[in-house]
């Protein structure tokens, strides 16, 4: 098994290691978030790092890197306070991964792909058409992470919308049946086949001898 330790992590190649790292972590949601300026310019574009907070209330939670340099959904979500997130399934990963790419904010990445943006129930901020489950979000709190300057974005759910075939009798979602994928660092992108579920874990009665 290779090792790396504090010190060889530090002088790896910075390509390699920001590779390495990003994908250490295991598998990651892969999803997309739109927004809109409050001069109506669409945004769109590709996080990995979406997370649930919490069921009640509803909350989830993504980071976003320094905000040193122009982050448009950032700015876009503080000017209006909400947002969607969109889960990415296998036939848009290519189009998804391109807004990654840096334009301007006069810019839309619904223009630049052929992901289409969608309105719903008046909600301001744009869903990415076809999608199979939609998230409409609205800001509640961000938290600064001093120790490396990103920061925290959380949101409640406001509006959910899920394809009707993929919710089980118990309220699971089966993302599989929605092809939905997952990213493995910064750029693969897979789609799992198969799922198993396990139910809730009790302890083992103990038997003493």
């Amino acid at each position: 098994m290779k090792y790396y330790s504090e010190s060889n992590l530090k002088e790896l190649d910075h390509i390699f290691k920001i590779n390495l790292i990003n994908s250490c972590s295991g598998y990651k949601s892969a999803n997309l978030i739109g927004s809109k300026s409050k001069n109506g310019i669409e945004n769109v574009a590709v996080f990995s790092s979406v997370t649930h907070i919490g069921s009640s209330p509803a909350m989830f939670g993504f980071f976003l890197r320094p905000t040193t340099v122009i982050r448009n959904t950032y700015e876009n979500i503080k000017e209006t306070g909400l947002y969607t997130i969109n889960h990415i399934h296998k036939a848009i990963r290519e189009e998804a991964h391109h807004t990654s790419a840096k334009y301007k904010s006069s810019i839309s990445e619904f223009d630049v792909t052929n992901l289409d943006a969608e309105y719903k129930n008046d909600f301001y901020a744009p869903f990415v058409s076809g999608t199979p489950i939609q998230l409409a979000m609205q800001f509640v709190e961000e938290y600064h992470i001093k120790a490396n300057n990103t920061i925290l974005v959380i949101g409640k759910i406001i509006g959910l919308y899920i394809e009707n075939n993929l919710i089980e009798n118990d309220g699971f979602i089966d993302l599989k049946k929605a092809q939905v994928a997952a990213i493995n660092g910064l750029d693969g992108y897979t789609v799992p086949e198969s799922s198993s579920r396990y139910g809730y874990q009790r302890p083992k009665p103990l038997i003493f001898n």
